[in-house]
């Protein structure tokens, strides 16, 4: 028999859900859905013995990080938890060091005063949208998601000030920080408005003849197919973007190497290297990488290329792609140390060496913790998930480390 399609009709699971009585909550989902611990810790992002500590209250719940992911991972209802759309305060537009306050400034006088936009003020936007995307790489999603939106809403407020040539590159500057905003809600696992941002970020896109933003946005809700599991969408969603008039070189290559990843998950090993294969000529003569891809080049595409040999279980190129994506990454780029170190310790663990496994996860366990969740943090649990699974005592550390953080 199938698991019923809405398992919170059930009274007991909702007065659960009411009283944040999570060891209960926990099991009657499971017998409600047919599930096991281990499927349970997979969308939760927490091992099996987590799980069956919670359940039999060796361990409490007592992070707001673990209950926003049962939460989300459980689908439960906002309505049955008090207080959990409560709204958190707005941080402030200026981040010191970071961002420019003259240009921070003039966004401001211009959206206070009325005056008409010029060029100077909206290259003064631009200018504060790339440094946002570097705070980013540093400071995490988290940090940045409610800057940037708070930013948006005055860029956008700019819109009845444009005129001629001027409105044209206002409507692609907002169709970039909406798809900055997509990257950001998909990098907290807020699929929903993450694909409603992609999807706004598509239509100024088009509105603005911007076809490499278009592209990108496309191959970027391939990403977010992908990290739902969704190979046949991922392929697609790739080569479409891929075919995009206006891409440049670099955004096909991200594309291509999406498409690629998508034929991994569903264990096409033929058609997944032979992609990537393709990707990798492509990037590797690149000369055109839009602002937004600052990031992107051999380095990121090793360690992409190491992800899809962790779907084909290829451990051995896995390790040795994921390494060589790493050594090229700068200190800066603290979220995507901690997801590709999570995964290479991952692999470490599929190759059978869980002292390199556990050396890499303690490594990357402090980012990971502080701007790498749930992604990088969910990978670190199904590492040493793994571990345990081969009976290793490295696993126990691992998940031990995990615990004190959760």
């Amino acid at each position: 028999m199938e698991p019923e399609s809405d398992v919170w009709v059930h009274p007991d699971l909702r007065a659960a859900a009411a009283a944040e009585d999570w060891p209960t909550l926990l099991r009657k989902w499971r017998k409600a859905t047919r599930s096991s611990q281990s499927r349970l810790g997979a969308l939760v992002g927490l091992a099996q013995p987590d799980i069956s500590a919670i359940e039999n209250r060796r361990r409490a719940v007592t992070s707001v990080e673990v209950r926003r992911r049962i939460i989300e991972g459980l689908g439960i209802p906002a309505e049955l938890l008090g207080g959990a759309g409560a709204e958190m305060p707005l941080p402030s537009l200026v981040l010191p060091g970071l961002v420019a306050d003259p240009d921070t400034e003039r966004l401001r006088h211009i959206t206070a005063s009325g005056m008409r936009l010029d060029a100077a003020s909206l290259g003064a936007v631009e200018r504060l949208l790339a440094e946002h995307r570097r705070a980013e790489d540093t400071l995490g999603s988290r940090v940045m998601s409610a800057v940037v939106a708070k930013q948006f809403e005055a860029v956008a407020g700019l819109y009845d000030k444009a005129r001629g040539p001027l409105a044209d590159r206002l409507v692609r500057v907002m169709a970039e920080y909406a798809q900055f905003l997509a990257w950001m809600a998909q990098d907290q696992d807020h699929t929903a408005p993450a694909l409603a941002w992609f999807d706004r970020s598509y239509d100024w896109a088009l509105e603005s003849g911007h076809g490499d933003m278009a592209a990108t946005t496309m191959s970027m809700k391939a990403h977010v197919a992908w990290s739902r599991g969704r190979a046949r969408r991922t392929i697609r969603l790739g080569e479409a973007a891929a075919s995009t008039p206006g891409a440049s070189d670099a955004t096909r290559g991200l594309a291509v190497q999406m498409a690629g990843r998508g034929h991994a998950l569903d264990g096409d090993a033929d058609a997944a290297y032979r992609r990537l294969d393709e990707a990798q000529l492509i990037i590797a003569n690149a000369t055109d990488a839009p602002p937004w891809l600052y990031f992107y080049g051999e380095s990121w595409f090793a360690a992409q290329r190491g992800m899809a040999d962790l779907h084909l279980r290829d451990w051995r190129s896995a390790i040795e792609n994921l390494r060589a994506g790493l050594a090229g990454f700068t200190p800066a780029f603290r979220r995507d140390r901690a997801w590709y170190g999570a995964c290479l310790a991952r692999a470490y663990a599929g190759a059978g060496e869980p002292e390199a496994a556990l050396t890499t996860a303690t490594s990357v366990l402090a980012d990971a913790s502080e701007i790498g969740r749930p992604h990088a943090w969910g990978e670190l649990h199904r590492a040493g998930g793994l571990l345990l699974r081969q009976g290793a005592p490295e696993g126990r550390l691992l998940v031990a480390a995990l615990a004190e953080l959760d």
